[in-house]
């Protein structure tokens, strides 16, 4: 019997556009609503591959939460184990812990869910801040979330 596959969401053209976009303006400096441009290294080919990401603080700790679900640089957050963040000039190296616990996870989405909704709420199927305990801890498994610890 096989596994079943992981959500995952992909960008589109329009996305990938955008994505292109709100990176080039991290890169410059500019943060849109906190955004900023995450680095990790590929698990196959070793370089870095950059995305525009939205860190999200909660309980005096950052967290980075992968709204489209288990994409391409979750894959390489496991396999890296740390990345960077950047806007403009200031570079944040990082160690990232993935956060299994989906009650855990779930408190976390809610507060990302409450600060990023308007913007990633189509890829939580339905579920918003506004949910029960139960819908979020259903959806966990869809949305990888991982602690993020500066170095700088």
């Amino acid at each position: 019997m096989n596994a079943p596959t992981p959500y995952y969401v992909q960008a589109g053209p329009l996305a990938t556009r955008f994505n292109s976009l709100f990176g080039k303006l991290a890169r410059l400096g500019i943060s849109l609503a906190g955004s900023a441009e995450l680095s990790v290294r590929g698990r196959k080919s070793g370089q870095m591959q950059r995305i525009p990401v939205n860190p999200h603080t909660y309980g005096g700790e950052q967290y980075l939460v992968s709204a489209r679900g288990h994409s391409q640089w979750v894959r390489n957050m496991r396999v890296a184990g740390s990345g960077e963040l950047r806007v403009g000039r200031k570079v944040h190296t990082f160690t990232a812990t993935e956060i299994t616990d989906p009650v855990q996870k779930a408190a976390l989405l809610r507060a990302y869910l409450e600060k990023w909704g308007w913007e990633v709420n189509r890829f939580f199927q339905g579920v918003t801040a506004q949910s029960s305990d139960a819908e979020l801890q259903a959806t966990a498994g869809d949305h990888p979330v991982f602690r993020i610890t500066m170095s700088n």
